[in-house]
């Protein structure tokens, strides 16, 4: 496929990137931080280059739907499933999480997520590149929708997991809440120790009971300027000084 590169996640999986859908540390840390039990029906909304999908495969697990809208990027997907041989584990859709009926079934997942636009419709200066727009801005779909979707697709009980910056949190919450999701989990990320969180990590529970679990900050930096020994952990074999490859 023209314009795209091999980039190897560790445990025996590569994905396929490319300029328009490519993944950053917030994907990696939401993967992470969503880690499905070990026969978990999942599916991962707007999946991009199913960075997310990918990740979890390198550990033994269930079926993996990754839905995404940009024709590119499920071909992305579609290729870093031959590439892997995945197709007993891993389907690519190409969908709107806004008409998933019909396309996706309602209420079958243990686990959904999403890592969302972070800029709300209007805010900030949108980019001039439409996969860029579309990724970064509520241009295709709003917080209170992607709630909405995730909360279709759970089974009573299942777990929405999503990445989004602290400035926007109470709107998060206020949409879990009127989608029937509970926020239950929550963990702040900081560049390094002493700086302000710059991301959220939340987990919700269709049809859950109030009452939310805060965890320790994660900070991907440690005060050296080197990636922390839990980002070390979190990333694995995705860096070469794990792999034994160098500094």
């Amino acid at each position: 496929m023209d314009g795209t590169r091999h980039e190897y996640l560790g445990g025996g999986i590569t994905a396929v990137v490319s300029e328009a859908h490519s993944f950053g540390t917030d994907a990696v840390l939401l993967a992470h931080f969503a880690s499905p039990g070990k026969w978990a029906v999942c599916c991962d909304l707007g999946s991009g280059c199913g960075i997310i999908p990918l990740l979890w495969c390198r550990h033994e697990g269930g079926r993996i739907t990754a839905v995404e809208l940009q024709p590119l990027g499920v071909k992305q997907i579609e290729a870093a499933i031959e590439l892997n041989s995945l197709s007993d584990r891993l389907t690519a859709v190409n969908a709107d999480l806004r008409d998933l009926k019909g396309r996706v079934p309602f209420g079958c997942f243990d686990l959904v997520t999403m890592n969302p636009p972070y800029k709300a419709s209007g805010a900030g200066i949108e980019s001039s590149s439409a996969p860029d727009k579309i990724a970064r801005h509520e241009t295709m779909c709003s917080l209170s929708e992607v709630c909405a979707a995730a909360a279709k697709l759970l089974n009573f009980g299942g777990r929405f997991c999503v990445c989004i910056r602290p400035e926007r949190l109470c709107e998060l919450f206020c949409e879990m809440r009127s989608a029937g999701v509970e926020p239950k989990r929550l963990r702040l990320v900081a560049k390094c120790p002493g700086k302000a969180p710059w991301l959220v990590l939340v987990e919700g529970r269709r049809g859950g009971k109030s009452g939310m679990t805060v965890m320790p900050d994660l900070f991907v930096h440690g005060e050296d300027g080197g990636y922390s020994a839990e980002m070390k952990e979190i990333y694995g074999d995705y860096l070469p000084e794990n792999r034994g490859e160098g500094n």
